[in-house]
């Protein structure tokens, strides 16, 4: 058993009567001395916010990007994926429940803390592509990611943030120049459904972050859309995130469209049909995106990347591996036409 270190956090202001706002997520929550904020994670000790889960690792496991997932950035490559815990949401169909609505208490006592320095020499020692930080929200992470972040890049290593999209900007600009990979969750287009799954109000600020990761720091974006039926399955909506999505991130961002299964708060919605799904993944293309994907359903075309110029599948995926690579280079081996990703 090891506890973490404490450190002190990168982004705040100090308030009358030794209060304090943290600045890394969007919520921007003022905390009391002695108290923590809305994910549980971040306390203020005596006028200092101290982040608690600093180096704390409640999940660590080598896997495939495609797991993330993300289907346009070196396809078939291992990663190094971790999480601790809390999060700035409290999605009521959380899959990862467990360890992202934790109160962050008697948890950290039972976790693995792994340093920085260490995480890049797992990576390395295991032959990893890169470090994905998951599992939970990684902006809650911050000071570790970013740690982790500029040592990885030292080390030939990619880097990927697996998201909500709720982070600051300044958060976002100060990690930016070390993060490869963006995989953003829009969870719905309307305030009414990211009031029911996420209880905010307003979710402009994380278009502007997906905006702002794709180009001022050029990552690479993908963006996931878990299909509640009820919540957020509205094809208006979606058509309007289509479009968003087609003409202000660009039509070769690879859009995810995933299927909802009963847990937690919601155990007693059904699965989203395959069947909407497919209206959705052709809303997307009629809106102009060139690759639409449907998650959580496996073996069908809705999982293979096909060529925009001339129609042909040229990656083969089967249960979020890759299973074959028709390309040279980046482009289509049958008519040369390019694939956007990195490859």
């Amino acid at each position: 058993m090891m506890i973490g270190i404490m450190v002190e956090a990168v982004l705040y202001d100090t308030l009358k009567g030794s209060a304090v706002r943290c600045r890394v997520c969007q919520r921007r929550c003022t905390i009391r001395e002695g108290e923590r904020g809305h994910c549980r994670t971040r306390e203020n000790q005596r006028g200092k916010l101290i982040p608690k889960t600093y180096g704390l690792v409640s999940s660590l496991m080598i896997s495939p990007i495609e797991k993330k997932p993300v289907y346009h950035f070196y396809p078939g490559s291992e990663w190094l994926s971790l999480g601790s815990f809390g999060c700035n949401f409290r999605c009521p169909g959380c899959q990862n429940w467990d360890i992202a609505h934790s109160t962050v208490q008697e948890e950290i006592k039972t976790v693995r803390f792994i340093s920085p320095q260490e995480l890049v020499q797992i990576a390395l020692k295991n032959r990893c592509f890169g470090i994905s930080w998951t599992y939970n929200e990684p902006t809650l992470w911050l000071e570790y990611t970013l740690e982790g972040a500029q040592l990885a890049k030292e080390n030939n290593l990619f880097t990927n943030y697996v998201t909500n999209g709720f982070i600051t900007v300044e958060a976002l600009d100060m990690i930016g120049p070390y993060l490869d990979v963006f995989r953003t969750d829009l969870k719905g287009f309307s305030r009414d459904s990211y009031q029911k799954i996420a209880h905010i109000d307003d979710f402009s600020g994380i278009l502007e972050v997906i905006l702002r990761a794709r180009k001022k720091w050029k990552m690479h974006v993908e963006i996931v859309t878990n299909i509640i039926p009820g919540y957020n399955d509205d094809e208006s909506d979606l058509k309007s995130m289509a479009a968003w999505i087609s003409k202000d991130l660009g039509n070769d961002t690879p859009w995810h469209v995933t299927r909802f299964f009963p847990h937690l708060q919601l155990s007693h919605i059904p699965p989203t049909p395959v069947k909407k799904l497919e209206k959705i993944r052709e809303i997307g293309q009629e809106e102009g995106l060139k690759y639409v994907y449907l998650g959580n359903v496996f073996g069908g075309e809705g999982e293979n990347t096909t060529c925009p110029g001339c129609g042909r599948t040229v990656i083969v995926r089967n249960g979020l591996q890759t299973r074959e690579l028709h390309m040279v280079e980046g482009k289509c081996q049958f008519c040369n036409t390019s694939i956007a990703g990195r490859f």
